[in-house]
C-alpha cells in the first residue's frame, strides 16, 4: 500500500497551492479519503474528508470556502485545491486512507510541507 502526497511547497499569503495524493495497493474508491495537518508544535488535525464515491466533504472550520477536495477514482488520486492561503496554513500535510462502512485500518502517506510566508 503505498499513498503518495505531492504539490507542497513555499506560497505567500493569499496565494494557492494544489496537492495531491497518488494511491496503491488498495481499493481506492471503498476508501474515505482525508487530508490532515500537522504543523510544529501541535498535534495532527483533521482539514477535508470525501466519501468514496465523493457524494459528501467536509472540512475544518478554518478551511471552509478557501480548501476543496476532490478525488478521481478511475485514477486513484485524491487532490486538495488550497486557495487564500494563510500563515497559519503552514503545516505537513498528510493523505489518509480510512475504510467506509467496514473495518480495517487506515493508511497514511509520508507528508508534503506546505509554508505560507512572504
Amino acid at each position: 500500500v503505498q499513498l503518495v502526497e505531492s504539490g507542497g511547497g513555499l506560497v505567500q499569503p493569499g496565494g494557492s497551492l494544489r496537492l495531491s495524493c497518488a494511491a496503491s495497493g488498495f481499493t481506492f474508491s471503498r476508501y474515505r479519503m482525508s487530508w490532515y495537518r500537522q504543523a510544529s508544535g501541535k498535534g495532527r488535525e483533521l482539514v477535508a474528508t470525501i466519501t468514496p464515491a465523493g457524494g459528501s466533504t467536509n472540512y475544518a472550520d478554518s478551511v471552509k470556502g478557501r480548501f476543496t477536495i476532490s478525488r478521481d477514482n478511475a485514477k486513484n488520486t485524491v487532490s486538495l485545491q488550497m486557495n487564500s492561503l494563510k500563515p497559519e496554513d503552514t503545516a505537513v500535510y498528510y493523505c489518509n486512507a480510512a475504510p467506509f462502512a467496514v473495518s480495517g485500518v487506515d493508511y497514511w502517506g509520508q507528508g508534503t510541507q506546505v509554508t505560507v510566508a512572504s
